[in-house]
């Protein structure tokens, strides 16, 4: 799609629960074009079910390096050739999920609970540097994740819909243009703050908690 609009990409394949695939993905981007600009975490997994009774140790501690440490390794990375070409822009995807319980699954809010202050720390850490950190939480979007495979039962997206206060289905494009909203010049003046996108799910809480949490797939 960036090539049919005359633009120019390079895309590497790498497995960003490993420190030195990171390392080496923020190496290459950076030699292609000879500085860095915006970093966007957008990754994760939310398959390791149960609670903190039942759930799989491993596939936790899996699931922890995929959803978190991920993040933190491209951003040891990119960070001192973000400082080097005068700045940058991180932005970490989070969700909505992460402001409040009631989730029947331990380590999906958990982990995404963790951007969050991870994203208001490294904003403090790094400002200085001329690089800002924020952070965006999606409501339930529709995306391929969402609806490749079959994964919702019948009836859900149209539940997932009507628990927002638009009543309006999301899209990853609506999610992307808070990224580029985020990563521009526009935004020059914000760090540290976790945006919502989800058609004010998270602002009618007490249906959010009793309702829209337990259609997160």
């Amino acid at each position: 799609m960036i090539r049919e609009e005359r633009g120019d990409c390079i895309v590497i394949e790498a497995d960003v629960s490993s420190e030195e695939a990171c390392r080496s993905a923020v190496q290459d981007t950076a030699s292609a074009w000879n500085r860095l600009d915006i970093l966007v975490n957008n990754v994760g997994t939310s398959r390791v079910p149960g609670n903190a009774v039942d759930l799989d140790v491993d596939a936790w501690d899996r699931g922890l390096r995929l959803n978190v440490t991920s993040m933190m390794f491209m951003a040891r990375h990119a960070i001192p050739v973000m400082k080097a070409s005068g700045g940058g822009s991180i932005i970490n995807i989070s969700s909505i999920t992460a402001f409040q319980g009631g989730h029947p699954n331990l380590f999906y809010p958990t982990s995404k609970g963790a951007i969050l202050n991870m994203t208001r720390t490294m904003a403090g850490n790094h400002g200085a540097d001329g690089i800002r950190v924020n952070c965006i939480a999606p409501g339930f979007v529709y995306t391929p994740v969402v609806y490749g495979g079959g994964r919702l039962p019948e009836g859900v997206r149209e539940k997932r819909r009507d628990a927002s206060a638009l009543k309006t289905e999301g899209t990853g494009w609506d999610v992307g243009y808070g990224i580029l909203y985020l990563a521009s010049e526009e935004a020059r003046w914000v760090t540290g703050v976790v945006l919502p996108i989800d058609a004010g799910v998270s602002a009618i809480s007490p249906h959010f908690q009793t309702s829209a949490q337990r259609l997160s797939y």
